[in-house]
């Protein structure tokens, strides 16, 4: 839901994350392979790659989101981020 509380994706509806997704390209396939091989725990599931972490807590859990999206926001790249 976005903040009017409709369904869908706000980034879609935003202009300038168009703007930005236009200079984004996808790595090759050969560069996602290449990737995942230096990568260790990470793995190809469709168009996406994942991880899974798993903390004894969930606080923990929450902590370590916090600050992959400070090192997101800097990098100007917005993962799917699921926590269960």
């Amino acid at each position: 839901m976005d903040g009017a509380g409709q369904p869908g994706d706000t980034a879609a509806r935003d202009p300038i994350a168009a703007e930005v997704r236009a200079d984004v390209s996808r790595l090759a396939e050969a560069g996602v392979a290449e990737a995942l091989r230096r990568t260790p725990g990470w793995e190809r599931a469709g168009a996406e790659i994942r991880r899974t972490y798993q903390f004894g807590d969930f606080r923990q859990a929450l902590a370590f989101v916090n600050r992959v999206g400070d090192l997101a926001e800097r990098a100007g790249h917005h993962p799917d981020i699921d926590i269960r």
